[in-house]
């Protein structure tokens, strides 16, 4: 899809340090699948240890919905937060960057560095409204054009959580022989209805925001945050589980708050910080660019279906569930593992719902060393 050759390959000799910073490659025009061109389009992206000669030790990490490439590490200029998957990545961890080269970019579409609507358009003025409905492929044609750059034909490992595993399966169906080894961690093979209906509940808050500007928002005085954060609010419901909601905060009250009188419950608190932390750091714009190419995955179009795509997939996987997601549930991840030629099935025990591979990161980080471990024997 995309319309010329990225630049020449850089050099990676120096990129043998943990903290290796935010990078930048340019890849060129790209047509998306709805007909548009991005003309200049870079991808941000962060590297950790370093690329052995025969290059064929890379690791792609692929971020979930409202992630960015900063995988591990302190906040930053460029990231405003810490690492998101703290200890699975970094020597001796279950990803160990003695032994593998990390690459992990934030998405086309993102808005920590990557080209998104945020980004100057060939007038110099923000994207906004003009910027292309995207598609995971769009994405993961982006990718491709990173792993062309820096020299990558094959990766040993690609690995993606979430919307993060969307575009790691699009890597393995539309480019099979490009990786040798995939996990995929609460994920689907195409958006369900269920899962649509969230998804176009969190749109329908963000565009409903006055400020929202159908996404021309951006330099104005006023920001879509509310819109923002009500849409955040709303996924985050679908991140956690109804057990662990009910067994945390019960009908407390938040504070000395009275319901009777206006105040908020517990819970309510909750979501409203959520929301509110969520605002800090990301785009609107982005968070409508991403959820929408959500509620287009579906990995079987124009292959035959998802059990045909799920057939081409050559490399080992491993696809690993969260007992109490609501929002990816493990029967549907079980289903997954069972239409991959070459699958192993794993389940994690967690009250956290689909967060729970976030904070269960030992039980993830015995699944990923344990698969590991069998490949490499």
């Amino acid at each position: 899809m995309l319309l010329t050759h990225p630049s020449p390959t850089p050099s990676l000799d120096t990129e043998n340090t943990l903290a290796s910073g935010l990078r930048h490659a340019a890849i060129g025009p790209l047509r998306t699948e709805s007909g548009r061109v991005l003309p200049a389009t870079r991808l941000a992206y962060e590297t950790w240890g370093r690329l052995n000669a025969e290059r064929s030790n890379a690791v792609l990490i692929l971020h979930a919905l409202t992630g960015d490439s900063h995988v591990i590490g302190e906040a930053t200029g460029p990231h405003p937060t810490s690492g998101w998957w703290e200890g699975m990545v970094g020597p001796g961890a279950p990803i160990d960057t003695n032994r593998f080269f990390v690459v992990a970019p934030n998405v086309l579409g993102g808005c920590q560095g990557s080209t998104g609507p945020a980004s100057p358009a060939p007038d110099g003025k923000p994207w906004g409204s003009r910027f292309p409905q995207l598609s995971v492929r769009d994405m993961v044609s982006a990718e491709v054009r990173l792993a062309d750059y820096l020299g990558i034909d094959r990766f040993a490992l690609v690995i993606g959580p979430s919307a993060g595993g969307h575009r790691a399966l699009e890597w393995a169906c539309g480019y099979p022989e490009r990786l040798e080894q995939l996990v995929l961690i609460a994920t689907s093979p195409d958006t369900s209805a269920d899962q649509a209906a969230w998804a176009s509940l969190q749109l329908h808050a963000l565009e409903l925001d006055p400020a929202f500007r159908d996404g021309d928002y951006y330099g104005k005085p006023d920001q879509p945050t509310r819109g923002l954060g009500l849409a955040r609010q709303i996924a985050h419901a679908t991140y956690r589980s109804a057990e662990e909601l009910n067994t945390r905060f019960g009908r407390i009250a938040q504070g000395s708050e009275d319901p009777l009188r206006g105040g908020r419950l517990a819970v309510q608190s909750y979501l409203d910080y959520h929301g509110d932390k969520l605002t800090a750091r990301f785009d609107a714009g982005t968070y409508r660019v991403l959820t929408r190419a959500m509620l287009t995955h579906d990995v079987g179009r124009e292959r035959g279906g998802v059990a045909a795509a799920l057939d081409l997939i050559e490399a080992h996987t491993l696809v690993l569930a969260v007992d109490s997601d609501r929002l990816f549930p493990a029967h549907s991840c079980r289903w997954l593992a069972r239409h991959i030629p070459r699958a192993c099935y794993g389940e994690i025990a967690s009250l956290a719902g689909h967060d729970g591979f976030l904070i269960e990161r030992d039980q993830v980080a015995d699944h990923l060393t344990h698969f590991l471990s069998l490949q490499s024997d």
